[in-house]
C-alpha cells in the first residue's frame, strides 16, 4: 500500500498540515499508523477522506460532513446517506420559504394581523424564538387590547426570511442575512425582494456545491467498498 507524506496532501488540498491532524483529532478520518519513528502513514484511504472533506464542507458544513463520515468509518452508509438526505430536504425546505415569501410580497396591499401563537402554527417556528427574534430587533409586533402581540403582514415576510437564516450553512452568511433583515424599514418592499433574491442565489450555490461534494462522497464509498 502507498504512503503518502502528510505535507503532499495539504499541497494538493491547499490546506495545512495542521488542519489534516486536526481532522483526526475530531474523529473524521480513520487513525493513521505511525512509522518506527512516530511520523504518521497517510495512505489512498485518507486521502480519498481528506478530499471529501473538503468538497463536502463547502455545501454541508463541517457539522454534517463530519457526522456521515463517521458513520462510514463504521460501514453505516445508510446512516451515512439519510444524514447527508436531511440536509437537501432542508435545501427544498428553503426553497419553498422563498417561493411563500415572494407571494407574500405580491399581494401585501393591506395589512393582516396574527397573534405570536398564529405566526408559530403557520410557520412551525417555537414562540420562544419568536419572542428571541422580536428582542434582538429582528421583527416587531404591536400590543392589542388583550395584551398579546400581533404581527402585521410585513413583519410576517420578515419572520419567514429570518426562517431562512436557520439552515445556512456559514456562520458569515447568518450574520450577514440578519443584519439586512433587522435594517428593514416598515413595508420597504423592494429592500424584502432584494435579501430574498440574495438568499436564493445562496441557495444555488449551496446546492451546486453539494452536488460536488456528493460526487467525492461517492468516490469515497468506492473506494471503501460500501457502493
Amino acid at each position: 500500500m502507498k504512503k503518502i507524506r502528510p505535507i503532499d496532501i495539504a499541497k494538493k488540498l491547499n490546506i495545512s498540515t495542521s488542519t489534516l491532524r486536526s481532522y483526526e483529532e475530531r474523529g473524521i478520518v480513520p487513525k493513521p499508523k505511525r512509522s518506527s519513528t512516530g511520523y504518521r502513514i497517510y495512505t489512498e484511504e485518507h486521502i480519498a477522506y481528506f478530499e471529501c472533506i473538503v468538497a463536502m464542507s463547502p455545501g454541508f458544513g463541517m457539522d454534517i460532513t463530519s457526522a456521515a463520515l463517521k458513520k462510514l468509518q463504521r460501514k453505516e452508509l445508510d446512516a451515512a446517506l439519510w444524514i447527508i438526505n436531511k440536509a437537501q430536504v432542508a435545501n427544498y425546505e428553503d426553497k419553498m420559504i422563498i417561493e411563500q415569501v415572494y407571494k407574500h410580497l405580491e399581494r401585501l396591499t393591506h395589512e393582516h394581523f396574527m397573534t405570536t401563537g398564529e405566526v408559530s402554527l403557520q410557520t412551525n417556528i417555537p414562540t420562544s424564538t419568536l419572542r428571541y427574534w422580536e428582542k434582538e430587533g429582528y421583527v416587531h409586533s404591536k400590543r392589542g387590547e388583550n395584551n398579546y402581540r400581533y404581527f402585521n403582514s410585513y413583519q410576517y415576510i420578515k419572520i419567514l426570511l429570518m426562517k431562512l437564516t436557520q439552515n445556512a450553512v456559514y456562520s458569515l452568511e447568518v450574520i450577514q442575512l440578519k443584519k439586512f433583515i433587522r435594517n428593514l424599514e416598515e413595508y420597504d418592499i423592494q429592500g424584502a425582494k432584494s435579501i430574498v433574491e440574495e438568499c436564493q442565489q445562496h441557495l444555488n450555490k449551496r446546492n451546486q456545491e453539494q452536488l460536488h461534494g456528493l460526487y467525492f462522497l461517492y468516490r469515497l464509498c468506492a473506494k471503501l467498498g460500501l457502493k
